[in-house]
């Protein structure tokens, strides 16, 4: 089945920066005017979109009263669509984060399963049938696999959901090739739209036909991931393949921390105020932090001077 026609367009594709969310010094509330300064930034980059309150925006630290003042502030702001999570450890409060994001004007909705205990597929099924039609197709929305958190959505699951019509498309967080290979296969035929979650796939999925990303490197480096999008357009595989490398030397290095620690890091060496890590790190990965301050340095210098030449080359 096709998507209902006011699901038709989709304003998502291309790299749709997954945003930090800046919290206030010894609270658990959003630094919202940190916030909107980040969103300034992010939407002055030339991505298509902004998502925030996904995992590295920490949502789960958040009230829902919180989340929902913010995104209605962040709409108001932003020069770009506007991506927002949702997800709730419970029916009702995704449905009702979801309300308050559609009459906010975004432009869509990500949900993940519900999270912190795990459920069998028929659960998962039920429970996006069940927001679907809470929803009453008003919003677009965009299921959210992030096994690495929370329940998975198997792919058979998946493939179910989207040929119901019901939902505008799916990110992919799993780091699972075959996965993205399978909704990849299925997508032209149901219509739908596949955003890719890991970004060291994304060069790989966009060049098979992937619509995006939800990228949290282009929350710390956007003209990396911005310069990939660049080239795949341009059929400049080599090149693509040469920046995807890049990426995966900026994952490995944060990888040795807490998510999202290490992009939290990089956001503030490049001078971005995103608020303190949500708990204390051991001694060992407080001295990996101090090594990757002094790796990142050279590294984006080295990054930047890549990108900028490719921007004077084009």
């Amino acid at each position: 089945m096709k998507k209902p026609a006011d699901q038709a367009v989709n304003p998502f594709q291309g790299i749709i920066i997954a945003a930090l969310t800046p919290r206030r010094p010894n609270e658990t509330s959003i630094d919202l005017s940190a916030t909107l300064e980040l969103v300034d930034y992010l939407g002055n980059t030339g991505a298509s979109a902004i998502a925030l309150l996904g995992s590295t925006g920490e949502f789960v630290h958040f009230a829902i009263d919180d989340r929902r003042h913010m995104t209605s502030f962040a709409v108001k702001r932003s020069r770009v669509p506007l991506l927002v999570n949702v997800s709730h450890s419970t029916l009702d409060g995704a449905v009702e984060l979801a309300h308050e994001a559609e009459e906010s004007g975004v432009g869509g909705v990500l949900v993940m399963p519900p999270y912190y205990f795990r459920y069998s597929q028929p659960e998962v099924r039920q429970f996006y049938l069940e927001f679907a039609r809470a929803m009453h197709g008003r919003i677009p929305v965009y299921l959210y696999n992030i096994p690495i958190f929370t329940t998975e959505i198997a792919i058979a699951t998946a493939l179910d959901l989207m040929d119901t019509g019901q939902f505008a498309g799916i990110k992919d967080s799993s780091g699972s090739w075959e996965y993205l290979e399978q909704l990849q296969n299925r997508a032209p035929e149901a219509g739908f739209s596949l955003l890719v979650g890991s970004d060291t796939l994304y060069a790989r999925a966009r060049q098979i036909g992937a619509d995006g990303a939800v990228s949290g490197v282009a929350c710390a480096v956007p003209e990396l991931m911005l310069a990939i999008e660049q080239a795949v357009a341009a059929n400049e595989s080599d090149r693509a393949a040469e920046l995807s490398a890049r990426v995966q030397e900026f994952v490995t290095q944060i990888g040795r921390f807490p998510f999202p620690v290490g992009i939290k890091e990089a956001a503030r060496l490049r001078k971005f105020n995103v608020g303190a890590p949500a708990t204390a790190l051991s001694e060992q990965a407080a001295r990996d932090l101090e090594a990757f301050r002094a790796w990142f340095h050279p590294w984006l210098a080295s990054v930047l001077g890549e990108c900028a030449n490719r921007v004077k080359a084009g």
